[in-house]
């Protein structure tokens, strides 16, 4: 093991997508199991992220307010405001001012450094060491440059696995055309991905594949993990950019961005939440079941993964390369204890692993804007079908054929749209059984 120690908590973290984060009111997120308020000042153009405990009693500011006359996070308990830099502005109990004024320092909310990157909000974790902060870059990905040809997408879901599944996952590109036959891949045209490692030391682990495309696979500790992909003769470029985060034991989170330098009109034309319910959740959804589960039964064995895995093909590099980093360079355990430590329930029910609504949904402006949007339509079409009744039954016999009969008609068509919205369109939000066998 490394003697230098590795500190998960000094590192730059994405919390989310910037478009995804609300500016009306505080949010929870939980980092390295820490539990974060997210909230933005009315008069700032930047989000600020605390502890997520006010000094007072402890309770969450998650489950505060912005108060509209100072701008201030209010905790919701007993109204203690705190303002953009964590310094507590207000006490409503306070029989005296001097003891806001006398004791300041004592009643400061915990502040976390924060940035603004490509999209993404970044938090350092770690409130004591804020000076090393401004000195480490973040791990922004060189694919996401200024170009006006280079467009991009992006996605964030809690998972139900940890941080090390996800890593060892999204590091190997030879599970695709079986976890995701008929989403991204094909089982049918399956093919050897052979592996060069051209760089493997404490702060980068570097792989090139020659397989259906070139590809370089880039793992910057602890948290960046970026294919490049090139194919065709004119330099056509797909990136997977993703973060992977660790959230609390068995859990974690992934901040994915999509990048090509190629069909940008088909970009800005696709709505950002049909590619969520289409592709992007359905990738993930293949794999939840199978590392939900892989990952208790590495657990309970007593054994090392050098000998609980098999890994004698080349397709494998990637992942031995990450966990000899994590033996040799990385942490002697996650910030919650070591993973053969934990405690783990037994697996939950699919309906729970494949939560889409809370996992992802409830977080994503687009689809939790789409599934509104989807629910009103649905009203609006029942109301409809009720008016259109309702009208032809008090119509003239004269009228009824000619007035009231198209009515009718729409009212009907109208059902068959509330039907497809309903029992369809609507459940790709909440829940989606993904049933290998079934593929």
């Amino acid at each position: 093991m490394n003697s230098n120690k590795f500190d998960f908590f000094q590192h730059w973290y994405p919390i989310a997508p910037i478009t995804d984060l609300k500016s009306d009111r505080p949010s929870a997120v939980m980092i390295l199991g820490q539990q974060l308020v997210v909230w933005k000042p009315p008069n700032s153009e930047t989000f600020r992220v605390f502890i997520d405990q006010c000094p007072h009693r402890l309770a969450p500011l998650s489950e505060g307010r912005i108060d509209d006359k100072t701008g201030h996070l209010m905790c919701s308990y007993h109204g203690w405001q705190f303002d953009d830099a964590g310094a507590c502005s207000r006490i409503p109990q306070a029989e005296d001012d001097k003891i806001l004024q006398t004791q300041k320092d004592n009643f400061c909310v915990t502040s976390l450094p924060t940035q603004t990157a490509n999209g993404l909000l970044w938090v350092w974790p770690d409130a004591t060491s804020k000076n090393l902060a401004t000195t480490q870059p973040l791990p922004l990905s060189p694919q996401l440059d200024s170009s006006s040809e280079v467009v991009y997408s992006s996605m964030v879901r809690d998972l139900a696995y940890d941080w090390q599944t996800l890593v060892e996952n999204v590091a190997d590109p030879s599970h695709v055309p079986f976890a995701h036959h008929g989403v991204q891949g094909n089982r049918d045209r399956a093919k050897p991905v052979p592996m060069k490692v051209v760089e493997s030391d404490a702060k980068r682990i570097k792989i090139v594949s020659n397989g259906i495309f070139q590809s370089t696979i880039t793992f910057t500790p602890p948290c960046h993990l970026e294919y490049e992909m090139q194919f065709g003769s004119d330099h056509k470029k797909l990136g997977l950019i993703t973060y992977c985060i660790p959230v609390s034991p068995g859990k974690s989170r992934i901040v994915a961005q999509f990048s090509r330098n190629f069909a940008q009109r088909l970009h800005h034309w696709i709505p950002r939440w049909w590619n969520h319910i289409n592709e992007r959740n359905p990738v993930l959804d293949g794999d939840m079941i199978l590392l939900h589960n892989q990952e208790r039964c590495l657990q309970a064995r007593s054994e090392s993964w050098q000998t609980a895995y098999k890994m004698p093909t080349q397709a494998d590099r990637m992942v031995v390369e990450f966990r000899r980093w994590l033996d040799r360079d990385g942490p002697s355990e996650l910030p919650w204890g070591k993973l053969t430590d934990l405690s783990y329930s037994s697996a939950a029910d699919r309906a729970t692993i494949l939560d889409r609504y809370h996992q992802h949904t409830k977080i994503c402006s687009s689809c939790s804007q789409a599934l509104k949007y989807i629910q009103r339509t649905q009203l609006g079409l029942q109301i409809y079908f009720i008016l259109a009744l309702a009208i032809t039954a008090v119509l003239p016999d004269s009228l009824r054929l000619h007035v009231g009969l198209p009515f009718i008609i729409t009212g009907l068509a109208g059902l068959g749209l509330y039907g497809w919205l309903k029992y369809r369109l609507e459940p790709q939000f909440y829940f989606v059984d993904y049933v290998h066998p079934d593929r």
